[in-house]
């Protein structure tokens, strides 16, 4: 079946957001959460996964927090979906089998610095590129 949890969009909206933080250093996981009003024991657990797949980095101490391990232009929606979820509608059968493949098609095509984009858009920040 087609099955996504609050996992992958609260993991989202915490990528995104560390995504507007640019390559400013690690940031801290509390101010991720406390920006995107995510629970941050959740988004902890959420992180490590994404981690432990090579997603994110972290760094303890003073300067800890979290930074990408990969360009966020690299990496996927699904790809986050389907660490946090489990594999997106592979199991579905008949007409849930096209929504899965279409859902898969747009959440593959989609990388974290296209939701960045996508959000700048919605609130009309014009985004500028050197």
């Amino acid at each position: 079946m087609i099955s996504i949890t609050t996992k992958s969009p609260y993991a989202l909206k915490a990528l995104t957001e560390l995504a507007r933080c640019g390559d400013a250093g690690p940031v801290p996981i509390g101010e991720l959460a406390r920006r995107r009003d995510v629970p941050v024991q959740f988004l902890e657990q959420l992180f490590a996964t994404l981690r432990r797949a090579g997603v994110l980095k972290s760094q303890r101490g003073v300067k800890g927090g979290y930074s990408f391990a990969r360009p966020p232009a690299e990496i996927t929606v699904l790809e986050v979906v389907e660490l946090l979820d489990g594999p997106l509608g592979r199991e579905a059968e008949s007409i849930f089998a096209d929504a899965a493949a279409a859902a898969r098609s747009i959440l593959a095509r989609t990388s974290i610095a296209d939701v960045v984009e996508r959000e700048a858009r919605e609130a009309g920040v014009a985004m500028y590129y050197i």
